[in-house]
């Protein structure tokens, strides 16, 4: 039995975190390098790859910032085993990169419809197919997926984002099955509109902003806090005994 001061433990841990360099990433990174976790970091941007880099070093751990458009499908593996090699092991992986474009249907272009798919659907499959072949040497491994309660419920100018992360809880699912003979849990966290520097021009408009709460019944906005708790339950060995589900955490919204 482990005591409790070993359950959230993940000293000497390889955690990849994909859209890692800000945000929502970077947050969770740091996060899990208090935990004790070894992190790389997967973005597009290098300059705030690094200062994120440097930002999560100072917690005293080992940080490896890698530029990389997740969406270059075909050069994923190539990265991936470079991870490998510099860390020897990946032990978690959180596909938390994701992109939006709100429009109305109607309004939607093939190449809007593609630019969400690929990043919030392609990317995380083919990002966990190239980890989760050195999981399946292991006979270990968690993967984390950033769902959306979009997933579970319809929105307004969400058509192409509801069907990229209804399509990501279903692939949770298939993975967690098709791997689970390999020790490998495959989960999702579901979170409502979360409060961030990113998000803070949409909620300027009062109009939408109240219209977002009164769907919520504990009358708030998600901040990236409310999501450490399901990252680390899902990261640590408190969730072995949990595969292919998705964790729900929306103040409410998917109970109505």
């Amino acid at each position: 039995m482990l005591e409790l001061n070993q359950l959230f433990n993940l000293n000497g841990k390889v955690v990849i975190i994909t859209g890692g360099s800000k945000g929502i990433g970077k947050d969770l990174a740091k996060l899990l390098a208090q935990a004790g976790a070894n992190i790389a970091l997967i973005a597009r941007n290098n300059e705030k790859l690094e200062e994120a880099a440097h930002e999560i070093e100072q917690i005293g751990v080992n940080v490896l910032p890698v530029s990389f458009d997740l969406t270059k499908v075909e050069d994923t593996s190539q990265i991936i085993e470079g991870i490998y090699k510099h860390f020897g092991k990946i032990d978690i992986l959180i596909n938390n990169a994701g992109i939006n474009v709100t429009k109305p249907a109607e309004e939607l272009s093939s190449q809007d419809w593609d630019t969400v798919l690929d990043v919030n659907l392609k990317s995380v499959f083919f990002t966990s197919q190239a980890v989760g072949k050195f999981m399946i040497n292991q006979k270990k491994g968690k993967i984390i997926n950033m769902s959306s309660q979009m997933a579970f419920v319809g929105y307004y100018k969400r058509a192409a984002y509801s069907s990229s992360k209804g399509g990501l809880t279903q692939l949770t699912k298939a993975l967690a099955i098709e791997w689970a003979p390999h020790q490998i849990n495959v989960n999702a966290i579901a979170p409502t509109f979360i409060e961030t520097p990113m998000t803070k021009s949409m909620f300027e408009d009062e109009n939408f902003k109240l219209e977002v709460l009164s769907r919520i019944p504990l009358g708030r906005l998600a901040k990236a806090e409310d999501l450490f708790g399901g990252v680390l339950y899902l990261a640590s060995h408190c969730s072995d005994m949990m595969t292919g589900q998705t964790l729900v955490i929306d103040g409410g919204w998917t109970v109505w």
